[in-house]
């Protein structure tokens, strides 16, 4: 049998986003451990499906955090006892740490598989960003097997520059099960049920300063001066919630504005908003713009390169700047005015980056054959 370490800064990051590498796994008889930080209880009832043995491993999100040398030990320390044919790690600490304390292991043939879910170093990024994470992520290539990256200009630039096999996946994979167009009466009657009337802006993403929620509550202050009825609901939870509940108040949008916090079926809103709206600074690619695309929703989201790469300008929704409330005001209005010029190209767009072409891609990766009957 042959066993896999997969390690995050957090568990929440493995039960949300490697279900399709993990189903993928199960399906051909691998064991699956798990080395992260556990936050499950902060997610509402999140759970890991898979996994064999779970190590909780005190991560921190900021490389400075001295814990994150703890963290290190305590890595070590499992790889020194376990033989694993695969250490696969994800976020930036984990994959820098990760690389580190696994890089012996390859001369015994242990394999190690770093998913990039977003360079920081990118074209537009700052000069800051470029001398601080380029060095590093470059100097870790060489302890990478392989590089895997889900965005297209992340894997041209890897490709090019970095000295190890590099890979492209279209995404962590979106369950298409779950993230599917309702018919018209079936959404009416979810929407109902969720306590939900009028016009529905969602906004997805952990409350934190990258995400920039701030904008998404300006933008529908102006919209709502036209749609009185418009509600936007922001699932996810994070540091930010209270300076977002303040602006709230502040800003006078109670009526118009909810916190449903994380959102374990969130495809149930996603089902029934009217768009989804993302304003975030930076992004990879963003997991909340394929499933609302998958659900036939069109998008307006900020420019950026994870953006860029999923949303068609004008054709699936509409790019705008990140720190422009007006501008996202307009292009909502704009699509709200005629929805269905937009939700099946979204929906056809959003189509490579199912659960079931991700696991494909993972398996030739893996070097594995595909068994669809055991995904089933």
């Amino acid at each position: 049998m042959k066993t896999v370490l997969l390690v995050a800064t957090v568990q929440s990051h493995i039960a949300q986003f490697h279900k399709p590498l993990m189903r993928l796994l199960k399906a051909h008889g691998w064991e699956i451990h798990v080395a992260a930080r556990n936050n499950l209880a902060e997610k509402n009832g999140l759970t890991m499906e898979y996994p064999d043995r779970v190590f909780d491993v005190p991560f921190r999100r900021s490389p400075f955090d001295p814990r994150n040398l703890t963290a290190y030990r305590a890595l070590r320390k499992i790889l020194s006892e376990h033989r694993y044919d695969v250490v696969h790690c994800n976020t930036p600490v984990g994959g820098v740490l990760t690389r580190l304390a696994a890089r012996r292991l390859r001369k015994s043939g242990t394999k190690v598989f770093y998913t990039a879910h977003g360079f920081h170093f990118y074209r537009g990024a700052s000069k800051k960003n470029w001398l601080l994470y380029y060095p590093v992520e470059k100097l870790l290539a060489r302890y990478t097997d392989k590089l895997i990256t889900i965005a297209a200009e992340d894997y041209a630039l890897a490709k090019a520059k970095f000295p190890c096999e590099v890979a492209r996946i279209h995404g962590v994979g979106v369950d298409e099960n779950r993230f599917h167009p309702l018919p018209g009466e079936a959404q009416a009657a979810q929407k109902a049920a969720l306590g939900l009337s009028g016009t529905i802006v969602l906004c997805v993403g952990e409350l934190l300063p990258n995400k920039n929620q701030k904008t998404a509550i300006l933008a529908v202050k102006a919209l709502a001066e036209k749609r009185p009825d418009v509600q936007l609901l922001l699932a996810g939870n994070g540091p930010e919630r209270d300076a977002l509940t303040q602006l709230i108040q502040a800003e006078g949008m109670e009526r118009h504005v909810r916190l449903l916090g994380y959102c374990p079926q969130i495809e149930r809103y996603t089902q029934v908003c009217d768009l989804l709206v993302s304003c975030s600074f930076r992004e990879g690619l963003g997991l909340n713009v394929v499933e609302a695309m998958l659900c036939g929703k069109p998008v307006v989201a900020s420019k950026n390169r994870g953006h860029r790469e999923l949303v068609q300008d004008g054709v699936t929704g509409f790019l705008v700047n990140a720190d422009d409330p007006a501008a996202f005001a307009e292009r909502m209005e704009t699509v709200l005015q005629s929805p269905d010029k937009y939700c099946a190209a979204a929906q056809s767009h959003a189509a490579p980056y199912t659960a079931a072409h991700v696991r494909s891609e993972l398996a030739a990766i893996y070097g594995l054959r595909e068994e669809r009957d055991a995904w089933s």
